[in-house]
């Protein structure tokens, strides 16, 4: 028997066992992907999810007689240091405003998610907040007064939040959930993220403020 046979099955053999755990690695990311709102679903009242072309999850669901939307966006645009999965927690339920407000964190005009390099008007940054929070509107003139914004300046000490709008459809709280794992990114070119789904802990306070922002506007715009 030619020595090159004995090579040749064992090559063989190596290439079908790689071929195999490519496979069960493509499966198992695709069930983490699908399942990352998997552990908020108790914060909701009924619900429901449907899988995006990127193979994250949109979920919908109700909280104390809200409707919220949940969206992950993976980020994985060359300008950026590391790819980034963003986490949209929006409550869209109309309100009585006349302008969108957006307050973006260190925005580079190139966030995936926002319109925020769309609206026309620059507004100064209030004392209250970081001086790295920008913020523009659609109409100056028609915003929330600013003790709306002095009220929930604390938002923003958490660094991972990175967007807040109000605007007349709803509130939105956009965060960085997840940076791609820097070595592995490196070395392997390795972007998966969201291996580890969103924890309730990490989402509830955050749905619990956009309430309590919808509550402030409500009281403010229409203090009878």
């Amino acid at each position: 028997m030619s020595p090159l046979v004995p090579l040749g099955i064992a090559l063989a053999a190596l290439g079908l066992w790689l071929a195999l755990r490519l496979i069960r690695e493509a499966a198992a990311r695709t069930r983490a992907r699908a399942n990352y709102f998997s552990a908020v679903r108790s914060l909701f009242d009924g619900g429901e999810t449907r899988v995006q072309p990127t193979g994250f999850p949109r979920m919908t669901g109700r909280r104390a007689g809200l409707a919220f939307d949940l969206q992950a966006i993976p980020d994985t645009l060359t300008f950026r240091k590391l790819p980034a999965l963003w986490v949209l927690v929006t409550l869209p339920e109309p309100l009585p405003l006349d302008a969108t407000l957006d307050l973006m964190a260190r925005p580079s005009g190139n966030e995936p998610f926002t319109r925020f390099a769309d609206l026309p008007q620059s507004l100064p940054t209030p004392p209250e907040l970081p001086k790295e929070i920008a913020i523009r509107s659609d109409d100056a003139t028609r915003i929330p007064p600013p003790d709306l914004l002095a009220r929930h300046a604390d938002l923003f000490t958490d660094p991972k939040v990175k967007e807040l709008v109000l605007s007349p459809k709803g509130l939105r709280i956009v965060i960085l959930a997840e940076e791609a794992d820097r070595g592995r990114y490196l070395i392997f070119r390795d972007a998966e993220m969201g291996r580890e789904p969103l924890s309730p802990a990490r989402l509830e306070p955050l749905l619990d403020r956009l309430a309590a922002i919808r509550k402030d506007v409500l009281a403010l715009m229409d203090p009878a």
